[in-house]
């Protein structure tokens, strides 16, 4: 289960990273996020958590783009269910 949700934020993620119009420090934490969700060192429901605190935080930045606050958002809310 929390193999495929990973597989799923991970698109979501490159696609953020690779979009010029979203700021450098958002692209920056969507690659952070990327790369925790890909290692295998801790438990899926940790490597969630931190990954949600990540996002959460840079969902509110003011400078970002509506779009990309959605995926953010979708994100989050895939991440949610693996931590549950």
């Amino acid at each position: 289960m929390s193999t495929e949700a990973f597989e799923r934020c991970n698109q979501i993620l490159k696609h953020i990273m690779g979009d010029t119009s979203v700021p450098r420090n958002i692209r920056r934490a969507a690659e952070e996020s990327k790369n925790l969700l890909s290692q295998d060192d801790d438990e899926p429901t940790v490597r969630a958590s931190t990954v949600i605190s990540i996002l959460d935080e840079i969902s509110n930045d003011p400078n970002i783009p509506i779009h990309a606050r959605t995926l953010i958002w979708n994100v989050l809310s895939e991440l949610e269910s693996v931590r549950e």
